[in-house]
């Protein structure tokens, strides 16, 4: 295979809730212009996600101008929430790392209650420059990132998708696949690679934007969670353990630091620099 290009593009505006499909996208140096900078945390301060609230896959946030959401959800009434006036900010505890963000108004924190039956609060991150460093066992000096997991982008590849559904269709739970790509909630999709050239990928273009790899992505339990029920099953960790068990752990697809900004496009050709 050869020619690999830019088959997709998907922004997250609220971490774990459902993506929102793009054509094209702006390239900030923390991610995806709108991708995950908003999050819901508990009474306790602790980021929620799907890990926790699978239902929050049935969630949408449609991103508004200046930067606002319009939430909707199975059984609830869609709500309109504006970018919070700076102010006092609360602590986001995501997985150890504390990060400080704006709470939204009190309406939103009502509504994605009721929403998932549980004590929890809508914040912003005004500040993506300045709030929350790349992990800096991973990272270059200055990096930043939003709310997501760790790293600014995640690259997933359709060919080792395929791959490794036709390694779930030879195992033991064969019926629950072949899986969409939607369970590994990527920002950016490839198309074209051999399956799992991406391994050994560590600098790459898009279009015009350059990024580096800071390190294979490890896989959590939200992969194993239908992004159209919210329900559970046992792929496609099961067969990642078997086949995908690296230093990272259960590894699909790749964190990316953009290295440039610039517009990514559904289209454009991806080359390999190192």
């Amino acid at each position: 295979m050869g020619n690999p290009k830019l088959h997709s593009i998907h922004v997250h505006p609220v971490k774990a809730f459902r993506a929102l499909t793009r054509q094209e996208a702006d390239v900030e140096p923390w991610g995806l212009a709108g991708d995950r900078r908003w999050v819901l945390i508990d009474d306790g301060g602790k980021v929620v996600t799907q890990r926790q609230q699978p239902r929050l896959a049935l969630a949408a946030a449609e991103l508004l101008p200046g930067g606002g959401l319009r939430l909707s959800a199975p059984d609830m009434d869609p709500l309109e929430v504006p970018v919070p006036a700076p102010g006092d900010t609360v602590p986001a505890d995501v997985f150890g790392t504390k990060v400080e963000g704006v709470p939204a108004d009190p309406a939103a924190h009502a509504w994605c209650g009721a929403y998932l039956g549980a004590e929890v609060r809508l914040v912003h991150m005004d500040d993506p420059a300045t709030r929350r460093p790349v992990d800096p066992e991973y990272a270059l000096p200055g990096e930043t990132v939003s709310f997501a997991d760790g790293y600014p982008l995640l690259l997933a590849s359709t060919s080792s998708l395929e791959d490794l559904n036709s390694l779930i269709a030879r195992g033991r739970y064969a019926a629950e696949g072949p899986l969409p790509m939607n369970r590994f909630r990527p920002n950016v999709v490839v198309t074209g690679a051999a399956p799992w050239a991406e391994d050994d990928w560590s600098r790459i273009a898009i279009g015009d934007v350059t990024f580096r790899v800071a390190r294979m992505c490890g896989r959590c339990v939200v992969t194993t969670t239908d992004q159209g029920t919210a329900e559970r099953g046992r792929e496609p960790l099961h067969t990642l353990g078997r086949h995908r068990r690296l230093d990272d752990g259960l590894v699909f697809g790749l964190n990316l630091v953009p290295q440039s900004g610039g517009t990514l496009r559904v289209g454009d050709p991806v080359r390999v620099l190192g």
